[in-house]
């Protein structure tokens, strides 16, 4: 599967509550696809404005159309409870024609709850495309293709192959 990297910074959150309380250690949660999700360490300073300033580097699959990005806190239990969530589209930071690679995108999400029902929690993030790295060129011999014919040195002057095209040929039935 073809995949790209794409850093991913989460820089702060502002007003989030759970249950209308103010929330501690607060954890950055980036989900590209099912089953493959990656997290900040818990925000230093409790509250409703933490603070991470953590990037994450993740393999974004070409066919990705968009990232999901979740803020959690631990409870008393060690349960990571979801704040709230923001679905994070591709084209706000790889979609831009002409855009360099490598160029920061600098992005503000309205928090969701877990029912979809709009927060005032708002997530500040910045993403953007890592460089590619050059690709390794590998050159793949190539068949030859039709019949060798005449005189050899003639051949090697005129690139030694007479190639055609495939013509079908129908012959009456003799039944």
């Amino acid at each position: 599967m073809m995949k790209r990297a794409l850093e991913i910074t989460s820089i702060s959150a502002e007003n989030i509550r759970l249950n209308k309380k103010p929330v501690k250690n607060a954890v950055v949660v980036i989900r590209v696809e099912h089953g493959y999700e990656c997290s900040t360490k818990p925000a230093p300073d409790k509250g409703t404005n933490p603070k991470w300033n953590e990037s994450l580097v993740v393999d974004l699959p070409l066919h990705a159309g968009f990232i999901t990005v979740e803020v959690k806190c631990k409870s008393s239990s060690g349960k990571y409870n979801l704040v709230g969530g923001a679905i994070v589209p591709i084209s706000d930071f790889a979609g831009e024609f002409g855009a360099p690679e490598g160029h920061v995108h600098f992005l503000s999400y309205r928090l969701r709850d877990s029912s979809g029902v709009r927060t005032d929690g708002i997530i500040n993030i910045s993403a953007k495309m890592a460089i590619a790295a050059l690709a390794h060129t590998y050159e793949v011999p190539r068949p030859e293709i039709g019949v060798p014919v005449g005189d050899p040195r003639r051949m090697m002057a005129a690139g030694g192959l007479v190639t055609g095209v495939p013509v079908w040929y129908a012959q009456p039935c003799r039944c």
